[in-house]
């Protein structure tokens, strides 16, 4: 194929198509006609030698073809836009650049802090404007509206960039004075009243079922594989609340070890405590728009929020083998 024959335009035009996958909507967004949109895709369907978008009961579907094109095409589109943005060099300290970031409350109450305290002294005029799960779209990230996603993801989008921030395992919280403290057992666990808590995904978040334990996350998934189910009293999607449930006798939260840990430091009435059976640990991971991909400042900030990570990890080290140390 001759390239000089070729409308590079039609690339942006695809992705809107794409990503919007309606003509009206992505006219709209480009400011142009809707005949001059049906005129581009039939341009785009001779180019590729394939329909691209095809009607369906759900609207307009990408074919195969399309969903192979679309991450090459947006890693495209990134590359231009690197090529054209003037080459000016990134200063931390004088910047006073708005970073927007969607964290989940787990990811709030576990690394922000230690992240904003490395802000404030690096780049003092940043900033911060962090989105629940539930504010953002894929679409908000992809457009690259939303910086950064700092979550425990089930799926992502192929196009988007991914990097493990952490692992964490899970731990439970209840009462110093809980009948179950001193004989924490798998047995004693069903008997208790639980506390659920949980918020990953993305967009807006709906009730739960108690009857589909399956559902509920990887706790109750565990449970499941061993024939057992809790029984769960309250639900909640604020890691802030289980420590103040847990301080009655009859019941526990199982949830992350970071944030039991910060939780039980903080509050001399609740205990904490391995679970009574095997849960799989998780990943959190931090997730950015491939439009974001080369700018200096993005490039930054992603490499500050992993370094302040391997700062946490590595001082809950140092505290392991400084109590391993005592008791031997």
């Amino acid at each position: 194929m001759n390239l000089q024959k070729v409308d590079l335009n039609l690339l942006f035009y695809l992705d809107v198509l794409l990503r919007e996958k309606n003509v009206t909507r992505a006219s709209e967004q480009l400011g142009i006609t809707q005949p001059a949109m049906s005129n581009i895709l039939r341009r785009l369907r001779s180019l590729f030698n394939d329909p691209l978008l095809v009607r369906s009961s759900e609207g307009m579907t990408p074919t195969e073809r399309a969903f192979e094109l679309q991450p090459r095409i947006r890693e495209v589109l990134s590359d231009i836009s690197v090529l054209l943005e003037p080459r000016t060099e990134f200063r931390p300290y004088s910047t006073s650049r708005v970073f927007r970031i969607m964290t989940s409350d787990y990811a709030e109450a576990t690394l922000v802090p230690r992240l904003v305290k490395a802000l404030r002294s690096e780049a003092p005029n940043v900033i911060l404007d962090f989105l629940t799960p539930s504010d953002v779209s894929y679409r908000d990230m992809e457009q690259g509206r939303v910086d950064l996603a700092i979550n425990r993801f089930n799926e992502i989008p192929q196009s988007f960039h991914q990097v493990l921030v952490w692992r964490d395992t899970f731990s439970c919280l209840l009462s110093a004075e809980s009948p179950y403290a001193h004989r924490f057992n798998l047995k004693n666990y069903l008997k208790a009243q639980h506390v659920w808590v949980s918020k990953t995904g993305m967009g807006v978040g709906f009730g739960v079922n108690p009857e589909k334990s399956g559902g509920l996350g990887s706790i109750d998934q565990a449970l499941q594989r061993l024939g057992q189910k809790r029984q769960i009293s309250v639900f909640t999607r604020h890691y802030q609340m289980p420590a103040m449930l847990a301080a009655n006798k009859d019941l526990i939260a199982t949830l992350p070890t970071r944030v039991a840990r910060l939780q039980a430091d903080n509050n001399s009435q609740i205990i904490v405590k391995e679970p009574p059976f095997f849960i799989p640990e998780f990943e959190l991971t931090m997730a950015w728009s491939p439009l974001l991909q080369h700018h200096p400042a993005h490039r930054w900030l992603r490499q500050l929020i992993l370094h302040v990570a391997r700062q946490v990890i590595a001082e809950e080290e140092q505290v392991t083998r400084a109590e391993q140390a005592s008791i031997i």
